[in-house]
């Protein structure tokens, strides 16, 4: 996934690191755009609107990916992996179409059963998702062990499960963009998960211009809203990625609005000419009193 992982538990067994690695690497197989021969790749190297059976994992992402298309009016978009090839943030191994669709990308993806097809020449990225999903299935897998009390990391995506050895929750400070002088936000995960998108991670310099890694469905090109971050909390570290990507498109106003009317517990913060402007929902607020 282009990231590093750790995972903090309590009493774990010999194994253990064995058992998380081999979830990954399921998960690489089915999602990976940098690995030719994963299935997302070969979806998208398939003739436009040949049928295709998926994996159990790879439905599970691509299904939340488009009800989260819909939820965002298209803010965030599982097919978007053109753009993002073409701005330089993918691995640039996608064959280009001759001309952006007339219409929203994630409206050319459609599902039946265990089976999917594009009805257009648009490519799947499940980089505003994937590294979630992988959070809740390690998590799911070490429950599934027995095992109760650890934390998990995925690329700054977190979840956490019980307590510490000291009956302490597993507390985390929420990554912040290293030049932006803002307060830290310390939360308590036990039996929840957070995530966090930004600017500072990955990112361009172009004519002085930073260029983020989040493509704008819309345009297709980074977005210029000025977001460094956004933050959500959510039982689903899968769906917590997938909001933060959303919102993070969407920008202030539009994000931090709809983030509100799902009562989600978010922060978003902005950049400005003079300095960081940050924005939180009620449902975050009132859980940090």
């Amino acid at each position: 996934m282009g990231t590093s992982w750790s995972a903090h538990i309590v009493d774990p067994p010999a194994d253990c690191t064995a058992e998380i690695e081999a979830v990954l690497a399921r998960i690489i197989a089915q999602m990976s755009n940098w690995e030719p021969d994963s299935v997302i790749s070969r979806f998208n190297r398939a003739p436009v609107g040949t049928w295709m059976p998926l994996p159990a994992d790879m439905l599970t992402v691509l299904r939340a990916g488009l009800a989260m298309a819909r939820l965002s009016d298209g803010a965030f978009d599982p097919a978007i992996g053109h753009p993002v090839d073409q701005w330089g943030f993918g691995p640039a191994i996608l064959p280009r179409p001759d001309a952006a669709p007339s219409t929203p990308r994630w409206q050319a993806i459609e599902i039946d059963g265990e089976q999917a097809r594009r009805h257009a020449p648009v490519a799947l990225d499940f980089s505003g998702i994937a590294k979630g999903f992988a959070v809740d299935a390690v998590a799911a897998r070490l429950r599934a062990m027995g095992l109760a009390n650890f934390l998990i990391e995925i690329g700054g995506e977190l979840r956490g499960e019980g307590i510490k050895p000291d009956i302490q929750p597993w507390w985390v400070d929420v990554e912040s963009p290293p030049d932006l002088a803002i307060p830290v936000l310390r939360v308590a995960l036990s039996g929840l998960s957070v995530a966090t998108s930004g600017d500072y991670r990955r990112y361009r310099l172009e004519d002085g211009r930073r260029l983020s890694h989040s493509i704008d469905p819309a345009s297709g090109t980074p977005i210029a809203t000025g977001v460094a971050s956004v933050t959500v909390l959510h039982d689903s570290a899968m769906h917590a990625d997938a909001w933060a990507t959303a919102i993070t498109i969407l920008g202030p106003s539009k994000g931090m609005a709809l983030a509100t009317r799902h009562a989600l517990p978010a922060r978003l913060v902005l950049r400005t000419d003079t300095g960081a402007q940050e924005y939180m929902t009620p449902k975050l607020a009132a859980m940090l009193e």
